[in-house]
């Protein structure tokens, strides 16, 4: 049994498991390329398409593994309201090519932006010292 059979398997019997088992292949191997997409869609006796199609919608899933830590910077209204554009340079600048930069639509934390999350970590009331100590830390 492959270790994607396994995680179907933990899944399996849940009311709608393709995000779960999505969610836990890539944690497990830090992408979803083609090969597990298709080994997904034969578990859950689904087409290639649409589990592909769930996997190229959202954002977090990759097709390609990125070893470098991410930091997701929320770039909605609410965020460029208070600024996020402004600071932006200075993420790129911290970020260089050791920490990939992922801009997200909401964090939740609208009141209290610019926002940033690592991980399951959220930092809001950024500006662009406190944004390029995260980007540093992460």
């Amino acid at each position: 049994m492959s270790r994607i059979s396994e995680i179907v398997s933990l899944h399996r019997e849940k009311e709608g498991p393709l995000l779960p088992v999505l969610h836990d292949v890539q944690a497990e191997f830090g992408c979803i390329d083609g090969a597990a997409e298709a080994e997904i869609a034969r578990e859950l006796n689904l087409s290639r398409a649409e589990v592909h199609g769930v996997v190229s919608f959202y954002h977090d899933f990759r097709a390609e593994a990125d070893p470098r830590p991410v930091v997701q910077i929320c770039r909605a209204e609410a965020c460029k309201a208070r600024g996020i554009e402004g600071i932006m340079a200075d993420a790129q600048d911290a970020a260089g090519s050791r920490v990939r930069l992922q801009d997200v639509y909401c964090l939740g934390l609208c009141s209290a932006g610019p926002n940033a999350r690592v991980g399951d970590t959220l930092h809001a009331r950024l500006d662009g010292a406190k944004l390029r100590e995260v980007i540093e830390r992460a």
